[in-house]
């Protein structure tokens, strides 16, 4: 079903008969890095729990018997997560390759004149390449070149 409409949030238990939900999770962000996750739990542990977040992105860890309420915030959490996803991403589709590898350095930290040296363009260049990226993406604010370099990684 899932190959048909994707979801932007999906709930998974860990602990399933044919794979665990952290194999589900790698095989979904395989097909679609842009779904959120929320898992559930019969039998929490702290490393599952740390994992399902750190390693697996998940948006909540929840063990059973379920809190609805904590699992409703996860979901709508989980939903406004993937939205703002799907938003940068289509943001950086209409960057060209180059743009996409200032944005990225940016991303890391580097200036202009590092970025004209790493890629043997002039300063000049990379400013222009940075005006459209602003331009496209409509970032305004270093802090909002970084979330979309970081959506670009």
């Amino acid at each position: 079903a899932y190959r048909v409409e994707p979801a932007n949030c999906v709930v998974t238990d860990v602990m399933m008969p044919d794979m665990d939900g952290f194999e589900f999770a790698q095989r979904l962000r395989e097909q679609d890095a842009c779904t959120s996750l929320v898992f559930m739990t019969g039998m929490p542990t702290t490393r599952d729990a740390v994992d399902s977040i750190r390693v697996f992105g998940g948006i909540d860890y929840i063990a059973k018997p379920l809190d609805e309420v904590r699992l409703l915030q996860a979901v709508i959490e989980g939903v406004a997560w993937s939205d703002q996803r799907r938003a940068e991403l289509a943001k950086l589709k209409a960057l060209s390759t180059r743009e996409r590898e200032v944005l990225a350095l940016l991303g890391r930290g580097h200036q202009n004149k590092e970025i004209a040296s790493a890629l043997g363009l002039s300063i000049r260049t990379i400013e222009d390449h940075r005006a459209a990226i602003v331009r496209k993406t409509g970032a305004k604010t270093l802090s909002e070149i970084i979330t979309l370099a970081e959506a670009l990684g």
